[in-house]
């Protein structure tokens, strides 16, 4: 069963390596490897396509009016070259049915849905703008759900304005006709300059290679420049080729230009090109949905493995684990590699290494105990920071560009790493303390071995997380001192980091005072995830601190109820001994 599981995962794993072929003539995998900048970095168009998808509706898939399924690089052609077809596609997600009621929408044949086109939107713009003007003063927390709604829909309606006159003009100019008739290219001024103005992607690089981003140019900029002398610049020609030969349906014609055009830069970016094409098949394999599978497989046979064929099922949720770390090794490593920093560089980073800290530990205690207690907290808490991670990545890009108070790959790779891992540790060592609590409570499976060995791995990871914590909270402030000129100026997140210390100094003293045994010290540990989740996220969303990251609603409604269910869990730990279905720990608690 363990050797079937394991090949059954290797299979799925390679079937998401090799690259897709097209769905049809049209060769839009070439397209999606194109380079442009956009967001502060240089990517594929592939990228621009899933995290603009992702954004605004919220997934990746898309289907047309007819339920023909789109590829991200249909849908972003069609934005950018046939907007009159875009606009049809709905993608943009309103859950607040306030918002639905200014469009004349959430009722009739538009009941139930959630998902609407620009087309629908278009009448409702100007009551929109003028709700939108009224949230923005408001404070972002203390902004209603209406109002909040109103301000992300004006955002993500704006986002998509950008990116659809990229390369084309808002009023319709035929810039493939510069092609056959250079002469024409005066009479599309006006659109150039709103181009230049309002472009979301930067798609015409310098002749040359550099480091330098600003020499990157909009289109509307480029063919302005090219205004003087009439000559516009080959990539300019190229994407007008693209764009004809796609509103065109002309496929041979489409692939020929994307073709010409890679041909044109390979000379001279060769390795851009290349990070491109990593980038683009890292996007279609997924490494983490994949993990994410794979880690609630694992947890659902380490559960299993209480009840029945403890050895076999326990065996094979330990190696499917295995197979889910090392895939998101990979997706980490290749997130380094193409962004050129350590692992860990913002909120979305940190849910990945987290998770993985949390795993690579839980491989280890499972490694020495084999009993799959390791393996299904391994797992629940991989597939947790994964879930999270998810969430995150609906905000726009995640391999952002740092901002400029962070960008020190030293400090990077010292006090965030340390600090994430003491993150990691301390949320394993309440995960492992939920798993004896629920046992306990619920199940007949928690025997005396199985909890003296959980409580010997909760102790354990808590002085693992004590010397974590409080190392990277000394080299944050060494970081500050540098970058503010202070050790310490009682930051909320500095605040939260130094909690996290107290509070695993408190669990260990409470143990070696005598002050708890098993159940009190599973019960702390629990407290311990509030503590660290508190410190994670919350004091990112207090909207001060020079680490705050703003406010988020639905963060911070996923915060309180994860400080919900961790209270719970430790009211259904003070349930009195005696009424414990595990009746070998009789008792002491």
């Amino acid at each position: 069963m363990a050797s079937g599981a394991l090949v059954l995962a290797l299979v799925w794993i390679g079937s998401t390596l090799v690259p897709r072929g097209n769905p049809g003539a049209f060769d839009l995998a070439s397209f999606g490897r194109l380079p442009v900048l956009a967001d502060g970095r240089i990517k594929p168009m592939d990228t621009v396509a899933r995290t603009s998808l992702l954004m605004l509706q919220g997934r990746q898939r898309l289907a047309a009016a007819d339920g023909r399924a789109l590829t991200p690089e249909e849908w972003l052609l069609d934005v950018l070259f046939r907007p009159e077809v875009a606009d049809a596609y709905r993608i943009f997600r309103i859950d607040n049915s306030e918002v639905l009621s200014l469009f004349g929408l959430g009722a009739g044949e538009s009941a139930g849905q959630v998902r609407f086109s620009f087309a629908q939107l278009q009448s409702g713009l100007p009551e929109l703008d003028r709700q939108a003007q009224l949230a923005g003063p408001v404070d972002a927390a203390a902004r209603t759900s209406f109002q909040r709604a109103v301000v992300e829909l004006r955002e993500h309606l704006e986002y998509y304005g950008r990116l659809k006159y990229s390369l084309q003009t808002p009023d319709g100019f035929d810039l493939s006709a510069v092609l056959d008739d250079p002469g024409r290219l005066a009479a599309g001024r006006p659109g150039f300059e709103t181009m230049e103005a309002f472009s979301l992607l930067r798609a015409i690089p310098p002749p040359a290679p550099s480091a330098r981003l600003d020499e990157w140019q909009s289109m509307g900029r480029s063919l302005l420049r090219a205004l003087p002398a009439g000559a516009v610049d080959r990539p300019v020609r190229f994407y007008a080729a693209i764009g004809r030969a796609w509103k065109a349906g002309q496929a041979a014609d489409f692939n020929a230009a994307v073709g010409a055009y890679r041909a044109d830069l390979s000379p001279r970016f060769a390795p851009l090109l290349r990070r491109c094409s990593l980038e683009s098949l890292f996007n279609q394999a997924e490494p983490f949905f994949t993990s994410l599978v794979l880690y609630v497989a694992a947890f659902l046979l380490a559960v299993a493995s209480w009840l029945k064929w403890p050895a076999e099922l326990g065996r094979a949720a330990f190696r499917l684990m295995t197979v889910a770390f090392l895939l998101a090794t990979a997706g980490i490593v290749a997130r380094m590699w193409l962004e050129g920093r350590p692992p860990v560089t913002n909120l979305y980073s940190s849910a990945l290494f987290i998770g993985w800290g949390s795993v690579a530990l839980c491989l280890v205690l499972e490694r020495l105990n084999r009993n799959a207690v390791a393996s299904s907290a391994g797992s629940l808490i991989g597939f947790g920071t994964l879930v999270i991670a998810h969430n995150l990545s609906l905000s726009g890009d995640t391999l952002e560009m740092m901002r400029a108070v962070l960008d020190s790959n030293f400090w990077l790779s010292t006090h965030v790493v340390t600090v994430t891992t003491g993150y990691a540790s301390t949320f394993l060592a309440g995960f492992l303390a939920i798993i004896y609590i629920v046992r306990g409570v619920f199940s007949r499976t928690l025997d005396r071995p199985t909890a003296d060995s959980l409580a010997g791995m909760v102790y354990g990871i808590v002085c693992f997380a004590t010397l974590f914590s409080f190392v990277g909270t000394v080299l944050g402030g060494i970081w500050a001192d540098q970058s503010w000129g202070r050790f310490w100026g009682w930051d909320p997140k500095e605040n939260g980091a130094l909690i996290i210390v107290l509070w695993n100094a408190v669990i260990l003293h409470c143990r070696w005072g005598g002050l708890v045994r098993q159940r009190g010290l599973m019960c702390l540990a629990v407290f311990g995830n509030i503590v660290t989740a508190w410190s994670w996220f919350g004091t990112n969303m207090l909207g001060v601190g020079l680490h705050s990251y703003g406010f988020t609603n639905a963060a911070f409604q996923g915060l309180v109820a994860f400080v919900a269910l961790q209270l719970a869990v430790i009211g259904v730990a003070a349930i009195p001994r005696a009424k414990w279905r595990s009746a070998a720990l009789a008792g002491p608690a």
